[in-house]
């Protein structure tokens, strides 16, 4: 077996790992094997009080590795590419797919489904940034935020990050992809004080693409407006009310649905959407679509994890359930066929109305803002929901005072049922491009 130098690993050699391991792999006796090798590179800086708190190098590979034996499955994870690391490994996995039992549904996936010719996307956006640059921005953005107001009394942290990284699938049916990626993200946290009172926020802006992160003033001031805002808040009395998540919480909340008609947690009978296909599960106006292709988006990719070519999936049409979330394990366990989806899902589009924000407050009238979600109370086995929030309580469409320690509860059944309209302030810093939503008849606990 040939060596490979551990620094400075290319494309090509990252390939040639790959299909190393296959290759050790039919030797030590496995009918199938899959590898999927994960390299990334760059830096994170952090500043506080205009002193450089942390300057974080970031130089990671991984190396995933199954091995299947007739039906029973081996894995593996390593970070040494050295031949007798690499060899070792694989001889582990297959020691472990011999004592394992057989599962009829593992195994890659199909040739016919591989993406042998999947689309060259340019994911990779290369930042020309020096360490020494990102200290000065940060340090420019940390400035900026304390001078908006007497009452920010500190930056809890200021940070940029900058990673450029490469991901390759390969397996035994023949197919071998690779594509390059980047991620680049600013940040801006604070503390504001007003008498006994102390309030923290933040602003952040995140892309592939450096040149669509948001200026180092806009996030200061961003940070420093919405942190000012939070001085003052109170404690609501408990009710049933309509709310308004902000686009960048509806995200989560997008995410309960998409968990739920994954597969994993269908095949396992845990979803309270089980044998919900085909069925209305949301109001006539709620379309989602998958759009795994589109440039500059952090959740393209144009392959899975299975090596199965991504597509544009609907998964919500006029309300109604289209298609469940499978990779090609999940489709077998049901019957059904993958939807290019292990892993997860590539960029969800939820389709919007023409309302932005304030064409939103205006139509609850009076309820409840929330802009900040706090612990993680979801049963995807029932639906049941409850998680802290913060916020800001309306009246006759306006902002009345900043609200804290309450929880927001339901089932995700009555709250899909009671979903009033989508705004069209999408948040595009994720996997999942929605407005603010309101929902109606939603109960809050305070005090």
């Amino acid at each position: 077996m040939k060596s490979i130098e551990k620094s400075s690993l290319n494309s090509n050699q990252l390939k040639d790992i790959s299909q190393l391991i296959l290759q050790e792999a039919k030797r030590a006796g496995a009918d199938q094997a899959e590898v999927s090798v994960a390299t990334n590179k760059g830096f994170t800086v952090s500043v506080r009080e205009g002193d450089v708190e942390t300057v974080e190098y970031h130089q990671d590979k991984g190396i995933e590795i199954d091995v299947y034996v007739g039906k029973r499955v081996g894995s593996a994870s390593i970070s040494d590419i050295r031949p007798e690391a690499i060899r070792s490994a694989v001889e582990a996995a297959c020691h472990i797919a011999k004592f394992t039992d057989e599962d009829p549904a593992a195994g890659l996936a199909d040739k016919t489904e591989l993406a042998f010719d999947f689309p060259p996307l340019t994911l990779a956006y290369p930042w020309s940034l020096t360490v020494d640059q990102a200290i000065k921005l940060a340090c420019e953005c940390e400035r900026e935020a304390l001078s908006f107001d007497k009452r920010i009394m500190s930056a809890e942290q200021t940070s940029i990050t900058t990673v450029g990284g490469h991901h390759v699938y390969a397996n035994s049916n023949g197919f071998l992809g690779d594509y390059p990626y980047t991620r680049h993200e600013i940040s801006c946290v604070l503390v504001a004080k007003q008498g006994e009172e102390m309030q923290r926020d933040y602003s952040y802006s995140i892309a592939s693409d450096p040149k669509q992160l948001s200026s180092i003033h806009h996030i200061a001031k961003e940070a420093a407006e919405r942190t000012v805002n939070r001085l003052g808040a109170r404690r609501l009395s408990t009710m049933k009310t309509p709310v308004i998540y902000l686009a960048e919480e509806a995200r989560g909340w997008w995410g309960n649905l998409i968990a739920a008609i994954s597969g994993g947690s269908l095949y396992r009978q845990s979803s309270f959407l089980l044998d919900q296909l085909d069925k209305k599960i949301l109001p006539s106006f709620v379309h989602i679509q998958e759009q795994p292709h589109l440039p500059h988006a952090l959740g393209s990719a144009p392959f899975d994890e299975d090596g199965v070519a991504t597509r544009e999936n609907i998964f919500i049409d006029a309300g109604v359930l289209r298609s469940y979330s499978l990779g090609t394990y999940t489709a077998r366990k049901l019957g059904m066929k993958t939807t290019g989806n292990a892993g997860g899902v590539h960029n969800l589009i939820i389709q919007t109305s023409k309302e932005d924000l304030a064409g939103l407050l205006k139509q609850m009238n009076k309820g409840l803002l929330i802009t900040e979600m706090m612990g993680s109370g979801t049963n995807l086995v029932t639906g049941d929901y409850s998680r802290g929030a913060g916020g800001y309580w309306i009246e006759n469409g306006e902002v009345q005072y900043p609200v804290h320690e309450i929880t927001v509860a339901g089932r995700l059944q009555e709250m899909y049922a009671n979903l009033v309209a989508i705004g069209n302030d999408v948040d595009v810093r994720g996997n999942i491009r929605t407005g603010s939503i309101l929902i109606d008849g939603v109960m809050v606990a305070g005090e």
